[in-house]
């Protein structure tokens, strides 16, 4: 989903991910959720903009693995990741400003008993690189 200036703050977020851990990152959960856990899900889920350059994006980050404390353990790790490295990355098509939580990391409710998912939202500034 492109914000202002074209970036798409999805996009940019599971490369930048990919770049940094080993699990899968998606926007969408595979089919086989369960066979390849675990898997981290970056979903835009609101925010607003200026209308020129600035995007302030709201994003969901959800973790799923077979167990909870797998899932939290993995949660506790990409949100340490946002929070402390991505201020600054510059990328082919963004530049990350800040990143904050707006809603602490939580348990949510999946429907396959098998799989845990645990998750939160952030508030994440971007703008074009130029």
């Amino acid at each position: 989903m492109s914000g202002v200036g074209g970036v798409d703050v999805e996009a940019e977020l599971v490369a930048w991910l990919k770049g940094q851990r080993d699990e899968r990152i998606v926007t969408d959960l595979p089919p086989n959720l369960f066979d390849v856990a675990p898997v981290v899900q970056i979903s835009r889920v609101g925010g607003d903009d200026d209308g020129i350059r600035l995007d302030r994006a709201f994003v969901d980050v959800d973790v799923y693995d077979t167990t909870r404390p797998l899932a939290s353990q993995l949660m506790a790790q990409v949100r340490t990741l946002i929070l402390t490295s991505l201020r600054g990355t510059v990328t082919d098509v963004a530049v990350f400003t800040s990143a904050r939580t707006i809603t602490a990391p939580a348990w949510r409710p999946y429907e396959n008993p098998s799989v845990r998912r645990f998750g939160t939202t952030f508030e994440i500034f971007c703008h074009p690189v130029s």
